[in-house]
């Protein structure tokens, strides 16, 4: 089983960018494909990006391609969310999430942190 722990919140203004982190522990990362989402006060969580196992593939959510980028690095065991041109609307709480890659269910979150964008 893997533990996530997230890191790289904090409060920006809006044009701005952010750098997000997941450190895992308990199981090497490459086992797993992995995700950011968020959940803004009042909303569902919401999808924001994935990457494979290799790092191969990306997927994004409309709203944030262009914008942001998923990367990670399997020797360290971190996944990256690199967040340019931060908009109001980006603010939430992000999450980093791991699956097996034979099934769609995240079942593995990390405690989240805080992204603030001012306008």
């Amino acid at each position: 089983q893997v533990q996530l722990v997230e890191s790289g919140g904090g409060l920006v203004q809006a044009g701005g960018s952010l750098s997000l982190s997941c450190a895992a522990s308990g199981r090497t990362l490459s086992y797993y494909d992995m995700g950011w989402f968020r959940q803004a006060p009042g909303k569902e969580r919401q999808f924001v990006a994935a990457i494979n196992r290799s790092g191969s593939s990306t997927v994004y959510e409309d709203s944030v391609k262009g914008r942001f980028t998923i990367s990670r690095d399997n020797t360290k065991n971190t996944v990256s969310l690199q967040m340019n041109s931060l908009k109001s609307e980006d603010t939430a709480v992000y999450y980093c999430a791991a699956k097996n890659f034979w099934v769609n269910k995240y079942a593995y979150w990390g405690q989240g942190t805080q992204v603030t964008v001012s306008s």
